[in-house]
């Protein structure tokens, strides 16, 4: 894989993606900011806090897996149905340069959406005298990253062999399902039915466990896993996402244009 050539890809595709409105995005998460700092204390006056802090990064996650979502499904998608994977593959690019660099290019603008979004978070922290634990918010944000990584990656390795619309569809299935496969293997177990736990820890040890990369409700009481689990954590996330980039490669070279 040449490095440059797969630079020249993630840089087209970082702003081929912002310009495409994004950066509306931070407008509208800081509009939702200062919307629940005026609106919270007077529907609850005791916790207003708590539910500000539970509030900026729940919409920071959710602003984040649109992006991830339906930017990542149509990026090999696009170009399939529009042919112009065709110029493409006739330059000297391969499968993988071409995969790992709209991985990448989508990433990027993900890691710039998620850290103007954690200062805006902050800065309206701070101006309203919320008290929060900086660290470990930082610490959510760089996971809350990972995480919307490896989602990107199963965006793209659906995207590479279906429709738009069915891989927006199985992306979201996939997002929540993994966020609650532990349940999942919990509600298996109470079933019983010796099926239904083979089914449910299949379905654990296959789907993305994403709930390694989820800290926000740890972040906002300041409690974060061991270092050595956040390591583990983030080597795992890292790893599946590699590993859905080979699949999605693997498939896309084995396409038909």
């Amino acid at each position: 894989m040449n490095a440059a050539r797969t630079l020249v890809i993630t840089t087209n595709v970082f702003r081929e993606v912002m310009r495409d409105r994004v950066l509306y995005l931070i407008g509208l998460f800081a509009l939702f900011l200062i919307a629940c700092v005026r609106l919270l204390p007077e529907i609850a006056a005791t916790t207003d806090q708590k539910i500000l802090l539970d509030a900026g990064l729940a919409a920071m996650s959710l602003l984040g897996l649109v992006i991830a979502v339906f930017v990542g499904t149509g990026l090999i998608n696009k170009e399939i149905e529009k042919r112009t994977v065709l110029v493409l593959m006739a330059k000297p690019i391969s499968h993988t340069e071409f995969i790992v660099g709209k991985h990448l290019g989508l990433s990027a603008v993900l890691a710039v959406l998620i850290a103007a979004m954690t200062a805006i978070y902050m800065t309206v922290l701070v101006f309203d005298r919320v008290a929060f634990p900086v660290g470990s918010i930082l610490v959510s944000s760089v996971y809350l990253f990972l995480q919307l990584a490896l989602v990107t990656a199963v965006a793209i390795a659906f995207g590479v062999f279906t429709s738009s619309l069915l891989a927006t569809l199985l992306t979201f299935a996939v997002y929540f399902m993994g966020n609650f496969s532990r349940d999942l293997v919990t509600l298996g177990t109470l079933s019983k039915n010796p099926a239904v736990e083979n089914m449910t820890r299949s379905l654990y040890l296959v789907l993305p466990d994403l709930a390694r990369l989820d800290l926000k409700n740890q972040a906002v009481y300041g409690q974060l896993p061991s270092p050595t689990l956040l390591l583990e954590n983030a080597l795992y996330g890292i790893l599946y996402t590699v590993v859905l980039l080979a699949i999605a490669t693997f498939v896309f070279s084995r396409r038909e244009f």
